[in-house]
């Protein structure tokens, strides 16, 4: 199998490097690497310049103009040659078992379209170390339980993968022509987007593996979209609404009928995550005195709002177009 590496990067040239040091490192050898910058991004640019020189690596350069990791994902999967392409971020540095261990999961099961694994997150001088089993699941009524950061235990099925350490069969996701969901908003990091394709990939009929084993470190960065002045782990109002838009339309589209409806309730009854529900916004508000609470709130249920008008529309505008046709 030909292994392409994609690896989305704007302004991290520090965390790029260390990135493509640890492509370089890899016991199986990536047959092609292929760096998606922006064509404006000129401090990128001109170190990439420098790094193709060396010839270290098999590197290939794609530009794009649009912002945003949904459009660098795309444009990286529009380049891709190989037979399986691995993602990771400019900010991981992938363990040197990484593509040995990834190409033996597909090489051993042709019904895995795709495949990731642990991220060990580091951040403020500290690794988060603990363990979970449950990772990558979706979980009825409507939760989406993550923990991709902290699974151990053997290789399993998962319902969905994380940006940082994922890589798919490309006949799994050209053949069905599934690509990052450009409906996503974000100037940036576009939230969800990896759980929104991994679902895809799943639905489509493809099974999804999660082994703890296909390892890469993690070393979260500045972002540079609507988070970029607050600290990493604190969230601005518009990026809780975007966040709140992308799980709520990730959800219409994972679920059908009675249970969309109820896990469309349940997101609105408790919440999940940033996306605040009536149950989580009494819990900050009188328990943790949290006194943003209510901001937080408004700025999900905004979101949540938002993505119901879109998806209605949309469904009517196909609705109208099949009669058409």
């Amino acid at each position: 199998m030909k292994i392409t590496v994609l690896v989305p990067t704007y302004r991290r040239t520090s965390d790029l490097a260390r990135c493509l040091d640890a492509l370089a490192r890899q016991q199986r050898a990536p047959d092609e690497v292929l760096v998606v910058c922006r064509g404006a991004d000129e401090e990128t640019q001109a170190w990439l310049a420098i790094e193709k020189s060396r010839a270290r690596l098999p590197l290939v350069k794609v530009e794009v103009s649009q912002g945003g990791q949904v459009a660098a994902l795309n444009a990286g999967l529009d380049a891709v040659t190989g037979d399986i392409v691995a993602i990771t971020d400019d900010d991981a540095a992938p363990r040197p078992a990484w593509l040995q261990r990834i190409e033996t999961h597909f090489a051993d099961a042709p019904d895995v379209g795709g495949v990731g694994g642990r991220d060990w997150v580091h951040e403020h001088g500290e690794t988060l170390d603990a363990s979970e089993q449950d990772v990558g699941r979706w979980q009825f009524p409507g939760r989406a339980i993550g923990n991709h950061h902290l699974g151990v235990g053997a290789a399993r099925d998962v319902d969905f993968l994380k940006g940082a350490n994922m890589s798919y069969r490309v006949s799994a996701i050209r053949g069905g022509a599934i690509r990052f969901d450009t409906r996503l908003r974000g100037t940036g990091a576009q939230v969800n987007n990896d759980m929104a394709f991994a679902s895809a990939v799943r639905r489509a009929g493809w099974r999804l593996v999660y082994d703890p084993a296909v390892e890469v470190d993690h070393y979260p960065a500045q972002r540079f979209d609507e988070d970029s002045r607050a600290v990493r782990g604190s969230r601005s109002w518009v990026a809780i609404e975007n966040e709140s838009y992308n799980l709520h339309l990730v959800v219409r589209d994972e679920y059908r009928g009675v249970r969309r409806r109820i896990a469309l309730m349940w997101l609105m009854v408790v919440g999940h995550g940033a996306c605040l529900g009536w149950v989580n916004l009494g819990r900050a508000r009188f328990l943790h005195r949290e006194g943003t609470a209510l901001q937080r709130w408004r700025a999900a249920r905004s979101g949540a709002a938002i993505a119901k008008r879109d998806f209605a529309t949309r469904r009517l505008q196909n609705a109208q177009g099949e009669l058409v046709g």
